[in-house]
């Protein structure tokens, strides 16, 4: 089974070991991590973290977050860029951009409502999840970490955004799926995050639903469901059939590459 790492300076820390695989395998373990932004890392206070030895970090995050808040690296990791929405495609709704920090959403109950109210935020995070498969940007970034995977020299690789969910949930599942999980399975990892996610952030939920900001907004924008992944497996599944032509016709990735990490992921 995967496990949740315990770690004080890293949110949603989790190694993908352990997943069931076809054929009586499984995620070989120590090697597929998972995360939020590294922005707190402290491995000296960390000794979870150190332990795992992780050699490549890749960052999905915009310009933007990784300015305001810059990846603290663990000691000798290198680090790979992937932004997966450096295009600038985001979802909008009604016309209208949503706000990208999150702080301006949920800052404010009015702003909220007038922009996620009603349904809108669902929508909207669905909407962002068919942009992981048809953005260029999404595509360049998801190719480059699955390209890293393949790298003799990649040792145990650490994929993140901000919250570890969304683009990073999209990343695990292709992973899984390329692996030889099944769609359920990916799933199950999938939503795993929510209880970290919503502890990570409670004191925003706290603070937006006291000042009478719906519930409901909240948990849309800060967990993960079943629909948002289900809306970009139908949109891969639409363009190229499966996963094998996805990550080859969409992300570029050779077949010789994902033989690597097959022969490397699978234990």
């Amino acid at each position: 089974m995967p496990q949740q790492i315990d770690a004080s300076t890293i949110i949603n820390l989790r190694d993908l070991g352990g997943i069931a695989l076809s054929g009586n395998s499984a995620v070989r373990p120590g090697l597929l991590l998972r995360s939020g932004q590294l922005d707190r890392l402290d491995p000296a206070a960390d000794p979870a973290v150190a332990a795992l030895g992780i050699h490549t970090v890749v960052d999905l995050r915009s310009e933007n977050e990784r300015t305001e808040r810059p990846d603290a690296l663990p000691e000798a990791a290198r680090l790979i860029v992937a932004d997966v929405m450096a295009d600038g495609a985001t979802a909008v709704t009604g016309g209208e951009q949503v706000p990208a920090r999150l702080e301006d959403v949920l800052g404010s109950p009015a702003v909220a409502d007038q922009y996620l109210g009603g349904g809108k935020a669902e929508k909207l995070l669905g909407e962002a999840y068919r942009a992981f498969v048809t953005a260029e940007s999404a595509c360049r970034a998801y190719g480059t970490l699955l390209s890293a995977l393949a790298e003799p020299d990649c040792g145990p690789l650490l994929f993140h955004c901000t919250a570890g969910k969304d683009r990073t949930g999209w990343a695990a599942t292709v992973i899984l799926l390329l692996l030889g999980a099944d769609e359920a399975t990916a799933e199950r990892e999938y939503l795993a995050v929510n209880p970290a996610v919503k502890a990570a952030f409670a004191p925003v939920i706290d603070r937006f639903t006291a000042a009478g900001g719906d519930p409901e907004i909240a948990d849309a924008i800060l967990g993960v469901r079943p629909v948002y992944l289900a809306t970009a497996l139908e949109e891969m599944g639409r363009r190229y059939g499966d996963v094998e032509r996805y990550v080859r016709d969409g992300l570029g990735v050779s077949a010789q590459a994902v033989e690597r990490i097959r022969a490397r992921y699978r234990a």
